[in-house]
């Protein structure tokens, strides 16, 4: 089939189709303004917040440039999942063109990767939650035990309506914005006015190289932060699973994903640029965000307070975000017969409640991490799992994509949203994501979490080999919604 045929029947069957609100179809009740939140949302995570703390502490000021870097290249992985998406309109997520493009067992292995890869990120998030409780409690037991509650809440909303998902994720993005936001001002007044912080240190650009210079720890050190880096940018991606309960997708997919280099500018390097200026990047402590240590060090314990509750809240959203997409991957996965038709099911009021209660009662074993070992250690071992596993999930993406552009060659120059640089970049973005692979070898703590990975491909080839004779045509549907309304 010629790409202009597949492209116009996929625009009349999303058009003019004739499913309903039964019980099998995902609800387009995702607005744009959902949809660029949740965006926003994907962008900045625990990863961030939590995690720059490592970051810091290991590669200094120079840790700019790795977040900077890294999200350079997942932009054009998101620009070829986004020409992808909207080359058939009847994509549901980058898990349904995997299995189209490449073949059912690659809609298997990506989407119960993705399905893992949001258990990790999950644990990652709750192991947030659970430090920033203690931050205030002062007590771990205590804190475990807010955590869960906080995960048990999450799940009882998303329960509900998809839309209530998608106001969680508005709100919680819209509170990280402001509080970044504020954050990059309030360092340029500090600087500006060079405060001095109770321990004589005093706020300045200078910090940025008067200790021990930009790469304070040289090539090395700039590596080995990496790993915590890459996981900052986890759930980039999530946009691409909301495709089918997305109003307007040829509108609202592109102005989510164009708008990434300015976030990944805007959230990352100068607000972590104002942290450092303010505290010296050898004043951060590695296990603790330093988005609350930087007004703890300089005597606002109030702000310091807000902060702990911005950080709070950006970890339950990861959370929140890893219970709806993997209650939607295993939504796919059931109507493909690729997973239990339990979590093809959906409630009254259409969302998959089997595959959003697993996925929390599976995040919430992550507790048992944080009372077995130190929290940063915990948080290093299932970061680095998901990273794997997200590179893993990333390439797939690419990989579709130069399937995709194999069998319809006419397809990219007719795209409504072409990939730039096309095929060559997509080989660039790969190659990285092998050097990236590479340093994860290189630091024993990430390591030994990267040498995990192979069983669970393992396993899911020995899983293909029973389940592949019953792997069908994805069998379900979405509302239907009229292109450009």
């Amino acid at each position: 089939m010629s790409a202009e045929t597949r492209s116009t029947s996929s625009e009349q069957s999303v058009a003019t189709g004739d499913s309903q609100d039964t019980g099998d179809h995902l609800r387009r009740d995702l607005s744009n303004r959902h949809i660029q939140l949740i965006a926003i949302g994907g962008a900045i995570g625990t990863g961030l917040f939590m995690g720059s703390g490592k970051t810091i502490h290991t590669a200094g000021p120079s840790i700019v440039v790795a977040y900077l870097v890294i999200g350079i290249m997942l932009f054009f992985v998101m620009r070829a999942m986004g020409e992808v998406l909207l080359f058939n309109l009847n994509y549901k997520s980058f898990q349904d063109f995997a299995a189209d493009l490449l073949g059912p067992w690659a809609g298997f292995f990506l989407g119960w990767t993705y399905w893992l890869c949001w258990i990790a990120t999950g644990m990652a998030d709750l192991i947030g939650v659970t430090s920033y409780w203690e931050y205030w409690v002062g007590s771990k037991g205590l804190a475990v035990i807010l955590a869960v509650g906080t995960l048990l809440l999450l799940l009882g909303l998303n329960l509900l309506t998809v839309k209530l998902f998608g106001e969680l994720e508005f709100w919680f993005a819209l509170i990280k914005l402001i509080a970044i936001s504020v954050l990059i001002i309030a360092s340029v007044l500090l600087v500006v006015i060079g405060l001095r912080a109770p321990d004589g240190t005093q706020a300045s650009i200078t910090n940025l190289w008067a200790h021990g210079g930009f790469m304070p720890s040289g090539w090395s050190g700039l590596f080995a932060g990496f790993q915590i880096a890459v996981f900052a940018f986890v759930g980039i991606e999530l946009v691409g699973t909301t495709a089918a309960e997305t109003k307007d997708p040829v509108k609202t997919l592109p102005k989510a994903i164009n708008a990434v280099p300015v976030r990944v500018l805007l959230f990352y390097v100068l607000a972590l640029l104002g942290i450092m200026s303010v505290t010296p990047w050898d004043s951060v402590h590695a296990d603790s965000s330093p988005f609350v240590q930087m007004f703890g060090l300089i005597g606002f314990g109030a702000a310091a307070t807000v902060m702990n509750f911005v950080v709070l809240t950006s970890a339950a959203s990861g959370a929140n975000s890893g219970i709806y997409s993997n209650s939607r991957m295993l939504f796919g996965l059931a109507h493909k017969g690729m997973a239990p038709r339990t979590f093809g099911r959906l409630s009254r009021s259409g969302v998959p409640t089997w595959g959003l209660v697993f996925t929390v009662v599976l995040v919430g074993g992550s507790v048992i991490l944080t009372l077995s070992s130190s929290i940063m250690a915990a948080f290093t071992l299932v970061t680095t799992v998901a990273s794997v596993l997200f590179i893993f999930v990333w390439s797939m993406i690419l990989v579709s994509y130069l399937r995709y552009r194999k069998l319809h060659p006419g397809a990219h120059r007719e795209s409504v949203y072409p990939m730039p640089g096309g095929r060559g970049m997509c080989w660039v973005v790969l190659a990285f994501f092998v050097f990236v692979l590479v340093l994860l070898t290189q630091e024993p703590d990430t390591l030994a979490a990267m040498e995990l990975t192979p069983v669970w491909f393992a396993i899911l080839g020995a899983v293909w080999a029973v389940v592949r004779r019953r792997a069908r045509t994805d069998d379900s549907g979405t509302e239907s919604v009229q292109p450009g309304k």
